[in-house]
Parts: C-alpha cells; structure tokens; sequence
C-alpha cells in the first residue's frame, strides 16, 4: 500500500477520456468502481470529454477527443478540492490533469488499461518502441500505476514501466446470470462475440474459422461495415446494452474472445457469469482471467479452442464468475490511491 494511501471519506476525482457515451471496459469499469465508491461512502466524480468541446479521434470518430482543455479542467479541479486524484488514460484529458500535478506538485495515480501502442501500430503501422517511450514517461510521474493482471505487469515491467500495482476486475453477476437468452433465431451451436468491431480486436480471425452452427458479432465500431460485406453468414446485432447483453451471452454456447491485446476482457468475466464458456488464444488477458480453471479452452488454434469449449460445464462457468467482485475491485483501487499532498 503506497504511503499516504486513502482509507475512507475522501473526495476522489478520476479523470478520463474514456467515458459515457463511449461503451467500452475501461467505461464500464470506471464507471462500476466510482458507484461502488461512493456506495462506501466516499464522494467521487469523473471528469471525461463529455464536459468540453470535443473532436473525432483520428480512425476511430465515434470516440471524441476533448480539445485544448487544460484551463478548463485545472479550474474543475480546483472547484472539487481533490484528496486523491487518479489519471486513467494518455489521451487529452490524461494529459492535461498530468500537467495540472506537475504543476501544482500533486501526487497522483494513473492506469494502464490499453495497448495504445500496438493498437497505433495496427492502425498505422507505427513501431512500438516509440510510442512505449511515450507511455513510460507518461506514468513515470504517478505514484503507482494500475494494472489488471500480472502477466501485464510483468510485460510492462520487463518495458521499463516502474511503480506497477495490481488492481483486478469485478462483474454484475445479477445482471449477467445464466437464463434461456436470445440466440436470434440462429442454428446452434451459437459463438459469440462481443467488443468493439476495430482492427486491434483481431475479430477475423473468429470470422475466418470453420465453425458449425452460427456465428454472432455483437458490437460497433469503424470495421462494422467493412466485416459485415465480407462476412455476409454471420450474423451482425450492432451494440446492446443491459439486459439486451446479459440475454445474447446466456443464449451462445460458446464466447470466442479473438483480441491478442486486450489488458484484461471483462466480456470474458460477463460471459462466464452467464454460464458461456470461453475460447480464447492463450495471451494476456484470457491466461490471467482463467488461469487453470475448466471454464474455457485457451489455445493457438483459435478453432480447436472453440469446439473443444463446447464440452464445458456451464454451471462451472457461472461458479467461477461468482468469485469476481466488484466490490473487490474498488477495494483494491481505494487502497492504490495517494493523498493530493
């Protein structure tokens, strides 16, 4: 535990340029864990793009960038009175509170929760050693640095990237639940996707195999039309949200999770707490969600994977998923936060 570390009723600002209406994990978890807070009795707020003038981010417009807001967010800052100040993402925002507590010589935590740099990479071809150059000096300034699983920390560690802390995932096991779901009227068996429909998620390589039954993309993103022309066999049902969710996972029989570089995958967790086994490439992510445990098949057939997931115990997924609190999760992060000064 970091000294100085808050124990209860503090005023904690997260910020992010990662927030509503984006609907992605980092949202999801930020989101969860600040109720959660505030459930324990803490006074939490998030400051995200929503609050400024905003710019599509290049690649990706559904995502919006906050343009020049330095001045703005220094006097929200100073209008909440901080007693812990996390930053959770290197975009505008990110960067902006990082000057702000260089400044003011505050201390701080931040989070790596995305591959920017392989994500870049795949969408422009830019090397990796660059832009980990970036992001190391990026949280070389925090008091600790956030991750969700130790694989990445140990990635991240072996990149130069000090000051690493663990912090996990939870999920909504009343929201998400085993039930009779919605397989959309497809042949079954019914493999699933769920995610941004993006180029760093490696979604093909799901939609190239061999598969009986169905194959079911849920999700948006700047790939969507591209994928639905290629794939005209598989069936595309855009974003859902809730209860529209919690149902499509409950009526697939298997969860195909494709990405190689996601930090954690809560849709991992949602999936398994609706009682859908997973199949997963073996990487960062799908190895520290599951580990050893008989929930899903992790393998570099990525085919082999999700036909041999089908043979999986549901109840055993939904027993697993049970043990992912969130709760737990705020716990951890409460407990990695530092005083301002």
């Amino acid at each position: 535990m970091p000294d100085g570390a808050i124990m209860g009723g503090w005023r904690i600002l997260i910020v992010s340029d990662a927030w509503f209406p984006q609907v992605n994990g980092v949202v999801r978890t930020l989101a969860t864990v600040a109720s959660e807070l505030r459930a324990m009795g803490h006074t939490v707020d998030v400051i995200g793009p929503d609050r400024f003038r905003t710019l599509p981010c290049p690649t990706y417009p559904d995502i919006r960038l906050a343009l020049r807001p330095s001045r703005r967010l220094a006097d929200m800052i100073a209008a909440f009175r901080p007693d812990a100040l996390h930053i959770a993402t290197e975009g505008p925002l990110g960067l902006a509170a990082r000057r702000w507590a260089r400044r003011s010589g505050a201390r701080f935590t931040t989070a790596f929760h995305t591959r920017f740099a392989e994500y870049l990479r795949a969408r422009t071809g830019m090397p990796l050693r660059p832009s980990y150059a970036w992001l190391r000096r990026f949280h070389r300034a925090a008091a600790a640095t956030m991750v969700a699983t130790d694989s990445l920390r140990a990635e991240l560690a072996g990149r130069g990237f000090g000051g690493l802390v663990a912090w996990s995932r939870g999920v909504d096991t009343s929201l998400f639940r085993p039930q009779p779901g919605t397989d959309f009227g497809l042949k079954h068996p019914v493999f699933l996707y769920v995610g941004r429909v993006a180029v760093e998620k490696n979604i093909e390589a799901f939609l190239r195999l061999d598969l009986p039954g169905s194959k079911l993309v849920v999700g948006d993103g700047p790939q969507l039309p591209r994928l639905a022309r290629r794939y005209p066999g598989v069936h595309f049902a855009g974003r859902l949200e809730g209860a529209a969710l919690a149902s499509a996972y409950a009526g697939a029989d298997v969860f195909v999770f494709p990405s190689r570089t996601d930090t954690f995958g809560l849709v991992l967790l949602e999936a398994l707490a609706c009682g859908t086994p997973v199949a997963a490439f073996p990487v960062t992510g799908p190895r520290d969600v599951l580990g050893a445990a008989p929930v899903g098949v992790l393998s570099s057939d990525l085919r082999a994977a999700a036909l041999g997931a089908l043979e999986i115990d549901r109840a055993a997924c939904r027993s697993f998923a049970e043990g992912f609190s969130w709760r737990a999760s705020a716990e951890t992060f409460l407990a990695r936060l530092v005083l301002v000064g």
